[in-house]
């Protein structure tokens, strides 16, 4: 938007596909455990934020014009409330809506949007791009690339790597994706079991320091589901979101540790892709144990605490299915072992 407000016309190329065309895919992960890796939860028109929460809130200190981009999000559809809520939020049933009449206003102005195009190699010169390759194939000159990369678009900071460009491993954040149901949480938030109607689906935010790392709850979803994300077919990956009235049964949150590169047992000094090893070994040691499918490998909240599989589980969110087992004996013991230390300072 800035770009076209500046007389430029940006020409978009995506990996996957359009909003509508998406659908089909995540329907498949969701009920055949089928894993598109151009076309999912991530990869597709508008990335991984058209089927996020639409959470409009950040910790991070690095922030622009933050109410511009909030202004454009009601241009293209959100309730103006989101530019005066304290943690505004759009809800997942509103984004797909937003995101193409973005991509209808950039095309309107002279830009273009192409899917299923995915950038596979690029050519620079005294640190200039110079061109790019789509697609193994078609190479196109251009001197002003912006990578968004994203999340999960790995093959991209190999790529950078082998072209002689650097890149560096940096601190993340790792762990599990925990569901209650709304009404218990309410009852705690509130302080009772009669919800005022007029108040919102409560949420909660935790912070505790274990064993030298931090460890907290994030991107607390009220009414809320948990969706499978993953991008590559041996893997398992979580997220959670929720619809704009947070009006569904169970209300979910990660709960992560935080990671330094020098913090992980396979750490090695100048290695700028340990971080992202230590999370691939995760995600696919994560699908082993769940059955080599999108099952998401579980525990109730006690259950891991007391290191015992769990005989049964409530009601989830979780469209592809759970699988029990120890997450003890599936997560590295750095992760298990603060996470479980939280969860008992949580219960």
């Amino acid at each position: 938007m800035r770009a076209i407000e500046g007389g430029l016309k940006p020409i978009i190329y995506e990996r996957g596909k359009d909003v509508r065309s998406r659908r089909r895919d995540l329907a498949a992960i969701n009920k055949e455990h089928i894993v598109n890796p151009e076309s999912n939860y991530c990869f597709g028109e508008g990335g991984a934020g058209t089927y996020s929460d639409g959470k409009l809130y950040t910790r991070s200190k690095k922030r622009g014009n933050v109410l511009k981009a909030m202004e454009w999000f009601v241009d293209f559809g959100a309730t103006p409330d989101i530019l005066v809520d304290a943690h505004p939020h759009i809800g997942t049933n509103k984004l797909p809506q937003i995101i193409t009449a973005m991509r209808e206003a950039i095309i309107e102005a002279g830009g273009e949007v192409r899917f299923n195009e995915k950038l596979t190699d690029l050519k620079h010169e005294n640190g200039q791009v110079t061109s790019i390759q789509i697609n193994d194939s078609v190479w196109y000159d251009y001197d002003q690339v912006i990578l968004a990369t994203g999340h999960s678009a790995r093959d991209i900071f190999y790529l950078l790597h082998n072209r002689g460009i650097k890149v560096e491993a940096k601190p993340f954040a790792i762990g599990v994706r925990i569901e209650h149901s709304q009404s218990l949480i309410d009852q705690i938030q509130y302080h009772g079991d009669d919800q005022n109607p007029y108040l919102p689906p409560a949420s909660y935010s935790l912070v505790e320091q274990v064993d030298g790392l931090g460890v907290y709850s994030f991107c607390m979803c009220p009414g809320g589901i948990i969706a499978p994300c993953a991008t590559d077919i041996e893997e398992v990956v979580t997220n959670g979101w929720s619809p704009s009235k947070r009006n569904n049964p169970y209300s979910n949150s990660g709960i992560v540790v935080s990671v330094s590169p020098q913090d992980l047992p396979n750490y090695k000094e100048n290695d700028p892709f340990v971080c992202l090893e230590f999370q691939k070994k995760v995600e696919y040691d994560c699908w082993v144990a769940a059955g080599k499918t999108q099952k998401v490998p579980a525990q109730r909240m006690t259950d891991f605490i007391a290191g015992k599989v769990s005989t049964d589980f409530p009601k989830t969110s979780y469209q592809p299915g759970l699988t029990a087992v120890d997450l003890n004996e599936v997560l590295p013991d750095m992760l298990a072992s603060r996470l479980r230390s939280f969860c008992s300072f949580w219960s």
